[in-house]
């Protein structure tokens, strides 16, 4: 199993800005998908997890009552469009990704986020 190459520097460098990142991912392979961040080392950039089959409007819902964060200052990155409708209607800012999480592809989200 391979990561995207900007991943772990993309994540790096979110954290190190002071940004609170939280991962939520709709898989039934709970286990291994937690075992997959604990091999990338990434546990460390992630405040909250919510690995789960389910909605992401409940995802998020935990991942706001985690952390106290509302939606409207959520930024959320996706490569399913039913996931980017989802929660746009909850007023999360959603980037649709189509070839993986990149450094280019963060900083239009982040432009878009705060613009």
């Amino acid at each position: 199993m391979e990561h995207y190459k900007d991943v772990p520097a993309v994540l790096e460098d979110l954290y190190s800005s002071g940004f609170q990142l939280a991962v939520a991912s709709r898989t039934g392979e709970v286990e291994g998908a937690n075992e997959l961040i604990k091999l990338f080392g990434w546990e460390k950039y992630f405040a909250v997890k919510e690995i789960y089959p389910g909605c992401k409007i409940e995802h998020f819902t935990k991942i706001h009552e985690k952390t106290g964060v509302p939606f409207k200052d959520m930024l959320f990155f996706d490569d399913e469009p039913r996931n980017i409708s989802d929660l746009r209607s909850k007023g999360v800012t959603c980037m649709l990704v189509t070839n993986g999480v990149t450094k280019k592809v963060v900083k239009e989200g982040l432009a878009k986020f705060y613009g």
